[in-house]
């Protein structure tokens, strides 16, 4: 298997030793799981190796994003219309804590609809299983997420957020939405193959689901009678589980029971679609 030079040859990076001088010891034998995870912490590598190669500020691009939205919305919300009752105290905090979430939620979705297009040749040159250009870019952008939790924990410490033992939900939530994540990828990034235009679409529609998320605002502050559907949105859970360990006040159960039956439905459907679409995303690519 030549895979590791093709990544390197791809990325225009240093290359790896070949797959074929690494012990099984090492990489596991084909066809291992073992073997898998091997091959997926390459590419996740190369990725970052790639992303910030040519960065100057490199990590810091991590967190610059969503720290400059969240500078924007608490300008706004605070300075400018006053917000009254939406989110809670410090809101520069319970901005965060949701917005870090959202960029790894919005650019994993964004990567898998390019995910097999990018490295198609690879795609077809290889025989390791083609999830794995979904979970890589999971992974990938998850450790991106992972990289910005210290600038929320010293945004925390100096706004005086206070801490409770609901901080322990904090890793439920990132594996929420890991799994999430996968049964999204599995959904998206074939259909992507397929349908060109459903790119375009996607993008709108994470546009609109930025807004009728409760980012900028809590499941709380929502309207009675729209809990309901606000509760299908998986996010809602996730986000209150992100915030709950800081504002203990956000625990609801309703988004989150719903919104677990509801990632379960997204990875149930994500897994036939992959299974059923797989030969044929292959031929188109």
């Amino acid at each position: 298997m030549e895979l590791e030079r093709t990544l390197s040859d791809s990325a225009g990076v240093c290359q790896p030793p070949r797959l074929g001088s690494v012990s099984h010891t090492t990489a596991g034998a084909p066809g291992t799981p073992r073997r898998y995870f091997h091959s997926l912490w390459l590419l996740s590598a190369r990725d970052l190796r790639v992303r910030y190669a040519t960065s100057v500020l490199g990590y810091l691009w991590s967190v610059l994003d969503p720290l400059v939205m969240s500078a924007i919305y608490w300008f706004v919300f605070t300075q400018v219309f006053h917000r009254g009752q939406v989110g809670e105290q410090p809101y520069i905090v319970f901005l965060i804590t949701a917005l870090l979430p959202w960029v790894w939620f919005n650019t994993a979705v964004g990567e898998f609809t390019r995910a097999f297009k990018k490295d198609a040749r690879l795609i077809r040159s290889t025989a390791i299983p083609r999830s794995i250009w979904v979970v890589r870019v999971i992974l990938t952008k998850g450790l991106e997420f992972t990289f910005a939790i210290p600038v929320l924990v010293l945004f925390a410490v100096f706004a005086g957020a206070k801490p409770n033992w609901s901080l322990l939900l904090f890793p439920v939530a990132m594996i929420w939405q890991t799994v999430l994540l996968i049964g999204l990828g599995l959904l998206v990034a074939p259909l992507c193959v397929l349908w060109t235009d459903l790119e375009r679409t996607t993008a709108l529609i994470l546009r609109a689901l930025f807004y009728v998320s409760p980012i900028i605002y809590s499941f709380k502050d929502l309207p009675h009678q729209l809990h309901v559907i606000g509760a299908l949105n998986p996010l809602s859970g996730i986000f209150m589980l992100y915030r709950v360990g800081l504002f203990p006040g956000q625990w609801q159960p309703e988004p989150v029971i719903i919104g677990a039956i509801v990632t379960v439905v997204f990875v149930a459907l994500g897994l036939f679609t992959f299974r059923s679409l797989e030969r044929d995303v292959l031929k188109e690519l």
